[in-house]
């Protein structure tokens, strides 16, 4: 059992990093200042390191003082969600949410599909951060994340669910069709087309993925005609006649269906990345936070 002598003291260090004196601190806390300072004090004695590094004019965490700090913050406000939770029955979902998309799919699926959301709750205050990049759901914050890749699990603080797979087309626009002729539904001809590729931010263009039969999908590096650092501008080139791309089709369904792109060598389309919802399972049964699990599960796809 965790004695619940270690969370004594644990308020007033926070008050005293975030006034950035331990007379504001006293003052929002309605103590004196001995009873902060000795608050302090046994807390640093208890832990054997020194929180702060105090001097005439000016009081400044340790490095060990900013990493229990932002512990504090995150059990402090796990708390209070906690005490939320228990208020919770009846309770219409309300508050700040903290939300992670990837940059592309969320701009043209997810931002769609929250702000029927946010029309339905008008209670909650979302704030939607825009990354490609793995993000640590318990120490960034973050209640919800939408994910394109990943693997299979992940930790236990993370529920996750899985929302479908997308497809890997190749395609290009019929004026390029217009100027080659047709495409051999073969390997080959990936030799002899315009490979326009996405160039990815470490600055290496992305290989095309294929599958031989039933064997592993395997890397193809095509020379590049054009490569381009933006999903939307990758996908403007293709569809101004400069070569063939391999597209998902969550970034081209409304492409296809205008008749601006054209799917060329359908034996090679590929499965590619799972798309993923996650969440903090200490947050899950948040009103504001199972409703948004609720309402973007039953309505993303890719």
């Amino acid at each position: 059992m965790y004695s619940s002598e270690r969370l004594k003291g644990i308020d007033v260090f926070v008050s005293v990093a975030d006034a950035g004196s331990f007379t504001a601190a006293a003052e929002r806390l309605n103590l004196t200042n001995s009873a902060v300072g000795k608050a302090v004090a046994r807390l640093e004695s208890r832990l054997g390191v020194r929180l702060f590094e105090r001097t005439t004019r000016r009081l400044s965490l340790t490095d060990a003082g900013q990493a229990f700090y932002r512990t504090c913050q995150r059990v402090l406000g796990e708390l209070e969600e906690a005490e939320h939770v228990l208020k919770a029955e009846d309770m219409v979902p309300v508050g700040k949410l903290r939300l992670d998309v990837p940059a592309t799919y969320g701009r043209l699926h997810v931002m769609p599909v929250l702000f029927e959301f946010m029309r339905a709750f008008p209670g909650i205050q979302p704030q939607i951060s825009f990354t490609d990049r793995f993000v640590d759901l318990v120490e960034d914050g973050v209640d919800v994340a939408v994910r394109i890749g990943g693997g299979e699990t992940w930790p236990s603080p993370v529920g996750y669910r899985f929302l479908g797979r997308e497809r890997r087309i190749f395609c290009c626009a019929p004026s390029y069709l217009e100027r080659v002729g047709d495409i051999a539904d073969d390997v080959e001809s990936l030799d002899h087309l315009d490979a326009v590729l996405y160039r990815r931010p470490d600055g290496t263009p992305s290989p095309w993925f294929i599958r031989r039969g039933e064997a592993p999908v395997e890397h193809c590096h095509p020379v590049a005609k054009l490569e381009v650092g933006s999903a939307e501008s990758w996908v403007d080139a293709v569809v101004q006649g400069f070569g063939v791309a391999q597209l998902s089709t969550w970034l081209i369904d409304d492409r296809l269906a205008k008749g601006e792109l054209v799917e060329v060598l359908p034996s090679l389309a590929i499965d590619g990345l799972p798309l993923y919802l996650q969440w903090q399972r200490s947050r899950q049964l948040l009103p504001k936070v199972d409703a948004l699990l609720g309402h973007l599960g039953a309505t993303l796809r890719i």
